[in-house]
Formats: C-alpha cells, structure tokens, sequence
C-alpha cells in the first residue's frame, strides 16, 4: 500500500514557495495550505511586491484556501511554513479555525507560536491550533540565513564604495 505524504514533504512543497520568493527579493518564507491530503494552496511572501505589510505567505495561502473551500472556516485543513507565523499570521489562522500549524524555524524574535508567545494555542481563544515545530528544520532556516547574509553583504559593498 503506497503510504500518503507526510509532513517533510508538505514541508518541502512550502520550500519551494520560499525559494521563490527569495528569487523575488522578498524575505524567503513560503507556505502550503493541505485538506485531505491534498496542497489546496500555495504562497510565498509578496509584502515588497505588493507593498503590503499584511502579504505573509501564511496570510496569502489562508486567502486562496477559502477560496478553494468556498467558506472562511479551514477547521480540515493544515498549514505547513517555513518559518514560524508571527503575531498576526497567528491571529488569522486561530479565526479561520486551521486545525493543525507545522512550521519549519522558529522565531525567537517575533514567533507566535511559542517562541515569543503562543497565540496559536492561547486558551482564552475560541479554538486552538495543533503545533509540530522543527520540520525540516536545517533547510527553512539555511534559506532565511542565505537571504539575509547576501543582504547584508550587498549592504556592505554599497556602503564600502560610497566611502571611496
């Protein structure tokens, strides 16, 4: 019997999206939405592209899900990200009742998913999230490690030849 995909391959399909929006000069976060089985949405950061502070790739994926679901509820579907949804990608995925939130990376300086805080399981809410942290750990923060060196590196050559 062929075993269903699991996590680490969902979580793949959500580097792929982060891949892409490094390719795009946006910080490389990529998000999967699954149900049953099955990738319903995919995103990747697009705040520079957009020019929108609320274009996280969880935010996006929630979007085009509920499309896919035709309703705003989500409480059957899965949420895979590279990185760990801060505060306001938390908030939307508790309201849209997502059922179960696997991320690659934590954020210790903004994490909302027990880094920081944990908004996604807070107990006052109306509905808590399942959590599995560290899938494929290495990989989603190599990326987000890669964007930011080259970054700060091309910062660094800009500023060296406006010193000569």
């Amino acid at each position: 019997m062929i075993e269903p995909p699991g996590d680490e391959y969902f979580m793949r399909e959500a580097l792929r999206q982060a891949l892409k929006a490094g390719k795009a000069d946006e910080v490389p976060v990529g998000a999967v939405i699954v149900r049953a089985g099955k990738v319903i949405a995919r995103a990747h950061n697009q705040v520079e592209l957009l020019k929108d502070a609320t274009a996280h790739a969880e935010m996006l994926a929630l979007t085009q899900a509920e499309a896919a679901v035709g309703d705003w509820r989500l409480i059957d579907c899965d949420l895979y990200v590279t990185k760990e949804p801060c505060a306001m990608c938390a908030g939307a995925l508790v309201h849209t009742r997502v059922r179960r939130v696997i991320f690659g990376c934590a954020d210790p300086a903004a994490g909302a998913a027990g880094s920081v805080i944990n908004l996604l399981q807070m107990p006052t809410l109306n509905h808590r999230c399942d959590i599995a942290a560290g899938v494929l750990q290495d990989e989603c923060a190599g990326i987000l490690q890669s964007f930011f060196r080259e970054r700060r590196n091309s910062h660094n050559k800009i500023d060296s030849l406006e010193g000569d």
